[in-house]
């Protein structure tokens, strides 16, 4: 469907991409991760024809329609959020204004004069063509995409000017999904989403049908959606079957493959040099020495590569010692003066020092109100809310990353106004990933990523006894999560995290706190049910929510814990079954080349002068042949095996 071929950017003397080759065809779910400043972004407005390429092609059918989500909107529409929903499909779209203008016509004109008549018969006319094109069926899907985005039926009017800038990239979403183009680009989609949104878009994805190629850096949304994934990495690409959990293990065969062939080159360069120092000034090895010198210039060494992960230390300051509740609630109730009614009723809860507490929940639902009143920002309208004692609080806000003075350094903007006790300040920022020159560089030059990364290193060094972060991962790579969950579990003061990244909170969070309906239920630990609400409606659109019976969504998340067991065992067996076609299939490549080889030096007629030699070529050649031919044999049955497993594993209900 979609295929890039010998792809080629640079900017200055960087090459960001080299010869980076993609197949997307029909059907297939892609994956594109890689470290900040890999040059995901600028593959995907490649391939969405934004730019053009130094170098290399990329086609497509000519009738193949594209559809991109970039990480950030050049212009703001005009239109309400209904019609810029359905204004990517085209003629039906046109249709739909159409009978709108019509009926406000209608309706302005008195019944029987004018061109009433006339209006009556051209709408009746344009009525029967958005039938014939599925008209009413495009309202309903329009309506369901963005009811699953988190948008309410009332927020169809609101013009998409007056929503914040995470709203209107749900806008932009949902036209995309509800356009169904033949080829997805999808830059970061969960940025703006909360955990509700993010479940139902993994399910939404999961069952596209055209070409679907995703930047993500939330692991369980590839693992949900994604059957391949592609790494860049040093201006190349790297295709890997199944999910994240199957790439990180594939690719770490071929990190230790790599690094065996490095060590076995190393050993012998070694012992090629210690041959040339030891003979380098006798005239009777001369011509050796020199073969050796040769060989060495012409060798093409491996290089091992580096890790993506960046291994991280942290030894953070201990701050203050806080009171043993840092916050507490007792059936507060909180609202703002010039609303419809309380935000949220009768919360009660404790945050104990030294935990991590995940506040998670539609986005409208009250999340940031609730953070307001625990931090004593707003007061109860009713009951009571307290702050602990001596409570010394660094905030990370979502925008924070872009307010950095972009002309200083790396190094100015961190130990500005601080005290890193007895640490280096460079060593700090080398555990946040600015290693070396990297320290140095202007924050014009880095990405939206390394500057979040920057401002997170700059507040987690305080000694500060209550951090709170809202959406921190927005922006970060893959590797700089994995920074930020080591960092979180080091630090040793009491930390609210606001996040849709489901990972993050599993791996850090000692309590959720779920808000939704008005209501501030506590978690105790990262409960599954509240991180994948899938059989729940979205609630809390700009302006709406809706409820959920508790025993419903218990049931479900029983159903979803047997089908998400039973899932992972399937892909495991699976994975395990492609790994064992792919094995069999390079063995037998392999007896095959053995067995034309031989047959290559039996076809040497000098060699029949010599007829040991030949007996015993012969023996191989036949043993060769048994092989291969075993092999061919394993591999079709293995083969016939894998298909028939993907068939029961796509017919499966549910």
């Amino acid at each position: 469907m979609l295929t890039a071929s010998g792809v080629v950017k640079s900017y200055g003397a960087r090459r960001l991409l080299d010869d980076v080759t993609l197949h997307l065809p029909a059907g297939r779910r892609v994956a594109l991760i890689g470290g900040n400043g890999a040059g995901k972004t600028t593959l995907m407005e490649i391939l969405a024809g934004v730019i053009e390429p130094d170098a290399g092609t990329v086609t497509k059918p000519r009738d193949a329609r594209v559809g991109y989500l970039p990480q950030d909107l050049a212009e703001v529409s005009r239109s309400t959020v209904g019609e810029h929903a359905m204004a990517g499909m085209g003629r039906l779209a046109e249709l739909a204004r159409t009978l709108g203008d019509l009926e406000h016509r209608l309706a302005a004109s008195a019944n029987g004069h004018g061109d009433h008549d006339d209006l009556v018969a051209r709408y009746g006319v344009v009525q029967a063509q958005f039938e014939q094109f599925g008209g009413y069926a495009l309202e309903s899907r329009v309506a369901k995409v963005l009811a699953g985005l988190g948008f309410g039926p009332d927020d169809a009017a609101r013009p998409v000017a007056e929503l914040s800038g995470g709203w209107r990239m749900r806008v932009a979403l949902g036209r995309l999904l509800v356009s169904e183009p033949d080829i997805l680009l999808l830059d970061e989609p969960t940025n703006h989403l909360d955990v509700d949104s993010v479940a139902w878009l993994e399910r939404h994805l999961a069952a596209w049908p055209g070409a679907l190629l995703f930047v993500s850096h939330d692991r369980d949304f590839i693992d949900a959606v994604a059957d391949r994934v592609v790494e860049l990495a040093a201006g190349s690409a790297m295709a890997h079957e199944g999910g994240f959990a199957e790439f990180v293990a594939a690719r770490e065969e071929h990190l230790q493959r790599i690094e065996a062939a490095a060590s076995r080159q190393a050993r012998e360069v070694a012992r090629i040099e210690r041959f040339v120092d030891r003979f380098r000034y006798k005239a009777t090895k001369a011509r050796q020495v020199q073969s050796r010198v040769k060989t060495l210039e012409r060798l093409e060494r491996i290089q091992a590569p580096s890790p993506t992960e960046l291994a991280a230390r942290f030894s953070f300051p201990q701050p203050p010692r806080s009171s043993r509740v840092v916050a507490e609630l007792d059936t507060a109730t909180v609202g703002y003066p010039d609303g419809d009614g309380p935000v949220v009723s009768d919360a009660t809860l404790a945050v104990e020092r030294g935990q991590t507490v995940a506040l998670v929940g539609p986005n409208g639902a009250g999340k940031s109100t609730l953070l307001k009143l625990i931090l004593g920002e707003l007061a109860p309208t009713s009951g009571e809310a307290r702050l602990g004692s001596n409570i010394k609080v660094a905030a990370f806000h979502q925008h924070q990353a872009d307010e950095l003075d972009r002309s200083k350094r790396v190094i100015e903007v961190f130990s500005a106004g601080i005290d890193p006790g007895r640490r280096n300040p460079r060593t700090i920022l080398g555990a946040f990933g600015f290693r070396g020159d990297d320290a140095d560089r202007r924050v014009a030059e880095l990405s939206g990523g390394e500057r979040t990364r920057l401002v997170l290193a700059r507040l987690m060094v305080e000694p500060v006894n209550l951090l709170v972060l809202d959406e921190p991962t927005n922006h970060l790579d893959l590797p700089s999560c994995d920074i930020l969950e080591d960092a979180l579990t080091a630090y040793p003061g009491t930390v609210l995290l606001v996040t849709h990244d489901r990972h993050l909170i599993r791996s850090v969070a000692d309590a959720l706190i779920e808000v939704r309906h008005g209501r501030a239920v506590w978690h105790l630990g990262a409960d599954e049910s509240v991180l994948y609400p899938h059989d729940s409606p979205v609630a809390a659109g700009p302006g709406l929510e809706r409820a959920v019976s508790t025993s419903a969504r218990t049931a479900s998340s029983t159903d979803r814990a047997l089908r998400r067991r039973a899932g992972a065992k399937a892909r495991a067996a699976t994975s395990r079954l492609r790994r064992r076609v792919a094995d069999l299939e390079r063995a037998w490549e392999a007896a095959d080349s053995e067995v034309s080889e031989l047959h290559r030096r039996l076809s040497d007629p000098a060699l029949y002068e010599r007829p040991e030699e030949v007996h015993a070529l012969a023996a191989a050649h036949d043993d060769a042949a048994a092989r291969a031919s075993a092999l061919v044999t394993e591999w079709e049955a293995s083969l016939d095996e894998l298909e028939s497993l993907k068939s029961e594993s796509e017919h499966a209900p549910g």
